[in-house]
Order: structure tokens, then C-alpha cells, then sequence
């Protein structure tokens, strides 16, 4: 399990250089990326969410996140689901999110 935490940790850096189109915070401070699971053979899959259902850059964000964890290496693939459960909201900003926002 240490080898996948390595790698996760990995991930997390290069989804920390997606930006939302519309906020200037990452992907992951602000909270959309719910879970992360490597698989033996080094696909990952990924539940993200979004601020709002409707958002118009949901194609743009998917593939910015897929290139970004495809960076890292040894993964093979990356798979993501978008899933709005639960709900996104202001709680899942971390402290850095809130600060550059303007919240803290």
C-alpha cells in the first residue's frame, strides 16, 4: 500500500495544477476531486465533481484532469466519473481555496 500512497500523493501535485476555467484554485483545493483509486495494474480512477451541474467547461476540466494524472508515473490510464453525491458546497474548499477566494 506505501507504493500507492506514493503515487497518490503524486497525483494530488498534478491535479493541484488544474484550474477551474472560472475560479482561480485548483481542481483540488477547491474540492472537487472526491476519490482516488489505483488499481494493481496502475489505472486510476477518479470521482470528481463540479461547482454547478450545468458548467459549461466540463469537457475542457475532464480532459485537463485526465492529462494531468496520465503525467504521473507509472500510470497506465485514467478513468473519470463525474457524480454530483454528494452535492459540492463551500465546506469542501480547503484553507488555501477559501484564503485565495477570499472566504478566510
Amino acid at each position: 500500500m506505501e507504493k500507492f500512497a506514493q503515487i497518490e500523493s503524486e497525483i494530488i501535485e498534478a491535479l493541484k495544477n488544474v484550474f477551474d476555467p472560472e475560479l482561480p484554485v485548483n481542481v483540488y483545493d477547491l474540492g472537487l476531486i472526491y476519490e482516488i483509486k489505483i488499481s494493481e495494474e496502475y489505472t486510476v480512477e477518479i470521482n470528481m465533481t463540479l461547482t454547478a451541474p450545468n458548467c459549461p467547461m466540463v469537457d475542457q476540466l475532464v480532459e485537463d484532469v485526465r492529462s494531468a494524472v496520465n503525467s504521473v508515473s507509472p500510470v497506465k490510464s485514467v478513468s473519470i466519473n463525474i457524480v454530483f453525491d454528494p452535492p459540492w458546497t463551500q465546506e469542501r474548499l480547503s484553507d488555501e481555496a477559501k484564503l485565495e477566494l477570499g472566504l478566510l
